[in-house]
């Protein structure tokens, strides 16, 4: 039996894939009033080719609910006109042979009141700010917007009788999704956002049955995952988990536990995927949080011996030597995100070894007097 390859086509969930290459999720920044804009349909067109791009492309982080959103212009689902102009993205991508779904997100306390209906508040589990920054943006005298980061606004804790509306809010725009055309969804369970200011000790100091041991604190995000799964079908859905990084103020004292009660509740959900971050997101793969270091082979011991059977991603400063190596040792797929900002053609590079295009830190958020530049401009090999 041969070893798995990373270009290798691979069954995932529902969808058949060229490729075991997926573009992790990245936000951008580039949806005035929360809604897709053409450009947008270019960029993801431009990086899901069969052959060059990826297998699957995972959208930027979506927001499920105007209360959801936490940085300047962010695309949103929860709308019609949303749902319209995501239309226009997925027949892009569709057009080219791709398979795309979308990151559903709330981000809980990581928000600013100028971002929030009415200037109220931002809610998180607990009424406890992040020690973390958002990104707004100013309007200057001639009329141009200027992107900066700025300390998060303290939040107001959820109270029981809302957590109802969140679930549901999450399951409307699952189905807004297939709507819109995507193949399925991807949660956004993972960098410090709401379901996982839920899950961890440090965001969650509730003493009702969403807070206190690991089975409450984990209650939301699996509430979660059985609506869409409901709404869309197990094999049409992903949910994304960081189990140790310490993103946007995520802490806990002991991870282990609770990321593998979290997957082998997961593992009877059908689910197209499991996305894990491996360290610090965008950092150390190494990194430590809890008595000893993470161990994620147990994790995906824990999700398969449960019943488990949805494709493995595994993410975070991989080059191709080292995604090789995590798909001849039983990783599915294997999630880039910054080496998809300045090549279109990845994977194309990716199995020739280069040459890659250096991506531009400036243009990485906000779209300015050209959106395109640091966006669609970047060129293809010849």
């Amino acid at each position: 039996m041969n070893t798995p390859n990373l270009f290798d086509p691979v069954q995932v969930g529902a969808w058949s894939l060229p490729n075991r290459v997926a573009m992790a999720p990245l936000t951008r920044n580039r949806a005035p009033g929360q809604v897709p804009t053409p450009l947008m349909a270019t960029y993801y067109a431009q990086r899901a080719h069969p052959e060059d791009g990826a297998g699957l492309i995972i959208t930027e982080a979506t927001p499920i609910c105007p209360e959801g959103h936490g940085y300047a212009d962010t695309p949103g689902l929860h709308n019609d006109a949303q749902v319209q102009a995501w239309k226009a993205v997925t027949d892009a991508v569709h057009a080219v042979g791709g398979h795309i779904v979308v990151q559903l997100w709330h981000v809980g306390r990581i928000s600013h009141t100028s971002l929030q209906p009415g200037g109220q508040a931002p809610v998180a589990p607990s009424a406890i700010r992040a020690n973390a920054k958002t990104y707004i943006f100013a309007e200057q005298d001639d009329g141009q917007k200027v992107g900066a980061f700025v300390d998060t606004s303290e939040p107001r804790a959820l109270r029981l009788d809302e957590l109802p509306g969140i679930v549901q809010a999450y399951r409307d725009a699952a189905r807004r999704a297939i709507e819109a055309g995507f193949d399925g969804i991807e949660i956004h369970g993972a960098n410090g956002y709401l379901l996982d200011q839920f899950l961890r000790r440090g965001s969650n100091q509730r003493t009702d049955a969403y807070g206190g041991q690991i089975e409450n604190r984990a209650r939301l995000l699996l509430e979660v995952m059985q609506a869409v799964c409901a709404e869309i079908g197990g094999d049409r859905v992903g949910v994304r988990l960081s189990p140790v990084t310490p993103a946007n103020d995520a802490q806990d004292d002991d991870p282990q536990p609770l990321f593998e009660y979290v997957v082998r509740q997961l593992a009877p959900l059908g689910l197209a995927y499991l996305h894990v971050i491996e360290g610090q997101t965008g950092g150390a793969r190494d990194y430590q949080q809890g008595p000893a270091p993470f161990d994620y082979t147990a994790l995906k011991q824990a999700y398969r011996s449960a019943g488990g059977r949805g494709a493995w991603m595994v993410n975070n400063n991989y080059d191709t030597a080292l995604a090789q190596q995590a798909v001849a040792d039983g990783a599915d797929l294997v999630a880039f995100g910054k080496g998809f900002i300045a090549n279109p053609d990845l994977t194309r590079r990716l199995r020739q070894g280069g040459p890659f295009n250096t991506p531009d830190r400036s243009t990485f958020y906000g779209a300015g007097r050209h959106p395109e530049k640091g966006y669609t401009d970047y060129p293809a090999l010849a």
